[in-house]
């Protein structure tokens, strides 16, 4: 994916087939769903994302868990976990720094 870190979130995700679109028509509202494209690169992320929210990265650790108590099924999940992971990809290479499991704490200013 040459343009990663050269576009904007919803485009990254929509470039790899990862941004939900709806089914709405007139006053029918429909089921979001993921379409479009590019099949292989939608099906490595999906594949990435995988062992990621389960054991690897405390980000889409806690992502999956989250929508899981939410009661969104476990494929939904893993693709809102592809699509945070995509992101977080276009964000390292547009900032050109490493990856962090943890943001840096900011300083907290005590009001007394």
């Amino acid at each position: 994916m040459p343009e990663i870190g050269q576009i904007t979130r919803e485009q990254a995700a929509a470039l790899t087939g990862l941004a939900p679109y709806d089914d709405d028509s007139g006053k029918h509202v429909g089921a979001r769903r993921i379409d479009g494209g590019r099949q292989r690169l939608r099906q490595a992320l999906y594949t990435a994302a995988l062992p990621a929210s389960f054991r690897w990265n405390p980000q889409l650790m806690a992502l999956y868990s989250r929508l899981i108590a939410a009661g969104k099924g476990h494929k939904r999940a893993l693709v809102a976990c592809a699509r945070k992971l995509i992101v977080i990809i276009n964000a390292v290479v547009a900032r050109g720094t490493p990856w962090v499991a943890e943001p840096p704490r900011t300083a907290s200013v005590s009001v007394t």
